[in-house]
């Protein structure tokens, strides 16, 4: 299998979504991609063409991506980068102050750029322990517990898993 390359780029004000971040390229790299994690403010936009797969994580601000996260997908990535990552595969995660904090409206928020900029995304109906589930993306309340982490690290190998079949099928054509 040819090696996969993710970015995963995130932004982070208390820790809590740089320890997720972590996480995920741990699963990223278990499953055997390259990985490279940087902050979101730091992504270098011309290197987006040479990942196949990205990670985006926010804390959740409102029931929405941070400011900083949505300066990526509007302003470092677009236009140039706009309708130019089609066969990209992306995942989103976030971290929240609390219960009802909008965590599935930020990973929506995310996703909604996500499928915007012409990436393919995916949910995952795994259950990795009672009652922590990623259907929509990774979460966590606060600090993230094992469990979160856990959830964050099954992210990161999915997406490899699901960036590694669609690379397979486009070096096929």
């Amino acid at each position: 299998m040819e090696t996969i390359n993710v970015l995963v780029a995130y932004d982070s004000l208390t820790g809590n979504v740089e320890a997720m971040a972590q996480a995920v390229a741990e699963g990223c790299r278990g499953a055997g991609a390259s990985v490279d994690v940087t902050r979101v403010d730091e992504v270098d936009p011309e290197t987006i063409q040479g990942y196949d797969g990205f990670a985006f994580g926010s804390p959740t601000h409102c029931g929405t991506m941070s400011v900083k996260m949505n300066e990526l997908f509007n302003r470092t990535l677009h236009p140039k980068h706009w309708g130019k990552l089609g066969y990209k595969v992306a995942v989103a995660f976030t971290s929240s102050g609390g219960l009802g904090g909008g965590n599935e409206m930020a990973l929506w928020s995310m996703i909604s750029a996500i499928l915007n900029f012409g990436m393919i995304t995916f949910g995952i109906p795994d259950y990795v322990s009672k009652g922590v589930t990623l259907h929509y993306g990774a979460v966590s309340i606060k600090e993230p517990d094992e469990d979160s982490l856990n959830a964050c690290r099954l992210l990161g190998r999915r997406l490899v898993e699901h960036a590694a079949v669609i690379k397979a099928g486009l070096a096929r054509d």
